[in-house]
């Protein structure tokens, strides 16, 4: 685990808004990530008949959406102890392999940071 407190200002950032969309929707994860310029792209998971997306997936196709032409990081907030395959290839889809995703527990507690790729 890592003391959210010994992260970077800017990954603390993240991993505070994934929790607060994760809390704020009642949903099962919260997500945020942080594209080339420093915007930050937030999402919650979607759950509807027609369509399923995790958050992390959700908060990427924000990016996209956006504009965003690359991610420097990512952060999940889930009961889940690691990001999904799925997830990460996302991540790795605009931000590339490389790219660093914290996963972290509903307290904001960061249990582990994954690469992307």
């Amino acid at each position: 685990m890592t003391d959210s407190n010994a992260l970077d200002p800017e990954d603390r950032k993240i991993v505070t808004l994934a929790r607060s969309a994760r809390a704020r929707n009642g949903v099962p994860e919260g997500a945020a990530v942080r594209d080339e310029t420093g915007r930050t792209y937030v999402a919650g998971t979607v759950e509807l008949d027609s369509l399923k997306l995790s958050a992390l997936q959700t908060a990427v196709a924000m990016a996209v959406a956006s504009g965003a032409k690359s991610l420097e990081a990512a952060a999940v907030v889930t009961e889940a102890e690691s990001a999904s395959a799925q997830d990460r290839a996302a991540v790795r889809d605009l931000g590339g392999p490389g790219t660093p995703v914290l996963v972290a527990a509903p307290d904001g507690t960061v249990r582990a940071t994954v690469t992307a790729g």
